[in-house]
């Protein structure tokens, strides 16, 4: 019961922010998860079957709100599903602890950028095409390689390049769950096909996933207030300090330091 309680807890505050700004809740869950020494594939896969709940509720909102650009939508989700099918193929091609430093380094970078991105001002300027393809591909095949990743690579991406707000962080939380529903299919094949070999410890993931999803569903309600009362700017530097603290001490101890 305290484990399910502490993952909660962790999918709550995930959500929160991930609700507000469009991004987070993957990268955040992922860097916990992490830390505490679940391998990376375990990791992305217990995440991503979480995110199928909280991504369809914060979809269907955004819907409601007509928050999406469909759009950048037809142009951004066939290629981020194309990253993330890679991207989960990729990894559970690997022992866990090969991919371990890299899975941290980049969790580390998503932090730091997060950081460098809440002291910019971003213009407002139609996104170019020749860009959205690669940008959704690399969203997806980090979102899977990482646990998460979809969200700040992407929406910081589409923010940098001048859309709308609104409309970027809608579409790209609607377009994550076909992603999100894509890379957990592919972990599910990998398992049910014996060619994901280490998955026979998935199954000790499961108080940890009903944790961030009863978390994570449990915050959604609350976004809207968040994103009123406190400024993008405070959320991502908060946000971002503390991925690259979690990442740190994943890091230190991955060194045998402590």
């Amino acid at each position: 019961m305290h484990e399910f309680l502490l993952f909660a807890a962790v999918g709550f505050l995930a959500q929160i922010v991930d609700g507000a700004l469009g991004m987070a809740y993957g990268v955040v869950c992922s860097t916990v998860l992490l830390s505490l020494g679940v391998t990376p594939a375990h990791v992305s896969a217990a995440v991503h079957v979480a995110e199928l709940f909280t991504t369809a509720a914060s979809g269907t909102s955004h819907l409601y709100h007509r928050n999406i650009d469909w759009h950048l939508f037809l142009r951004l989700a066939p290629f981020g599903i194309v990253g993330g099918c890679v991207g989960a193929f990729v990894l559970t091609s690997f022992e866990g602890e090969m991919v371990k430093p890299f899975i941290t380094t980049y969790l580390a970078l998503i932090g730091c950028w997060l950081v460098v991105r809440s002291f910019r001002k971003i213009p407002s300027k139609p996104v170019p095409a020749s860009f959205v393809a690669p940008l959704g591909t690399v969203g997806g095949f980090l979102d899977a390689a990482g646990g998460g990743g979809w969200g700040p690579v992407v929406t910081t991406g589409l923010l940098g390049a001048g859309a709308a707000p609104r409309y970027v962080v809608g579409t790209v939380n609607a377009s994550e769950f076909l992603i999100t529903l894509t890379i957990s299919s592919t972990f599910l094949a990998a398992l049910l096909t014996g060619y994901w070999q280490t998955a026979n410890a998935y199954s000790s993931q499961a108080l940890a996933i009903a944790g961030l999803v009863v978390g994570g569903i449990g915050a959604a309600p609350f976004a809207g207030l968040i994103t009123k009362r406190i400024s993008e700017g405070l959320l991502l530097r908060a946000i971002g300090c503390l991925i690259v603290l979690l990442a740190t001490w994943q890091t230190i101890e991955m060194l045998g330091f402590i």
